[in-house]
């Protein structure tokens, strides 16, 4: 009874990792479609944004403190047009008080920050779910070349181990590529968030020395 009941979990096993064969196949081809689009995407954004960006902080920090017309130095900076953005709006409010204003820029600091992991987030979540389905389409396809080596058929297992072994190569490729820009990102993110808060917080110390 017990060997009549591991047979049938065994075929309903069996069933299901065939089932699964084809969603697995398509899924890595929709990574490897993602991953093209994203490395596309960072390419982009480094030729439209970060290379663009040319900023000298301390001596930006000393124009700020220095100029009346604070929002024209913005203008005229190298920061992104998010941050210009961001900067003039912060700076378009003199009547608020300092508790305010600094509430302002905490909120806009976290969306700005909330944007970047957003950003970020795809691409991690590729690197750790492309080597899984990799693995998946690896182990599927063994199951029907060992059987087909225990009847002699050479062209199967081949088939089967070939299968195997580009599934494996497609899903290592996809958490390379994904892992890469997460990085690349993660460490242009925290230079732009850095040069934003310090930028925020001189537009509220200015704000301050022009209340007091």
């Amino acid at each position: 009874m017990s060997d009549t009941n591991s047979l049938g979990i065994g075929y309903v096993l069996r069933l299901v990792a065939s089932g699964m064969y084809y969603p697995v196949i398509i899924i890595l081809i929709i990574f490897l479609l993602l991953a093209l689009v994203m490395l596309g995407w960072i390419i982009s954004e480094y030729f439209s944004e970060r290379k663009h960006m040319k900023v000298q902080l301390p001596a930006l920090l000393d124009e700020l403190r220095s100029t009346e017309d604070t929002k024209q130095c913005i203008r005229e900076s190298g920061l992104l047009a998010r941050q210009k953005e961001a900067l003039i709006e912060l700076d378009s409010h003199p009547s608020f008080t300092p508790e305010l204003l600094e509430a302002l820029a905490i909120r806009m600091i976290d969306q700005e920050q909330e944007r970047y992991d957003r950003i970020v987030r795809w691409t991690e979540l590729l690197a750790r779910l492309a080597p899984m389905f990799g693995l998946l389409g690896t182990l599927i396809p063994l199951g029907p070349g060992i059987i087909a080596l225990g009847q002699g058929d050479t062209y199967t297992l081949s088939e089967s181990l070939l299968t195997a072994f580009d599934t494996t190569v497609a899903g290592l490729l996809v958490a390379a590529v994904a892992t890469v820009i997460s990085m690349t990102r993660k460490a242009w993110y925290r230079e732009y968030m850095s040069i934003f808060e310090v930028l925020c917080q001189c537009i509220l110390d200015k704000h301050k020395e022009a209340v007091s």
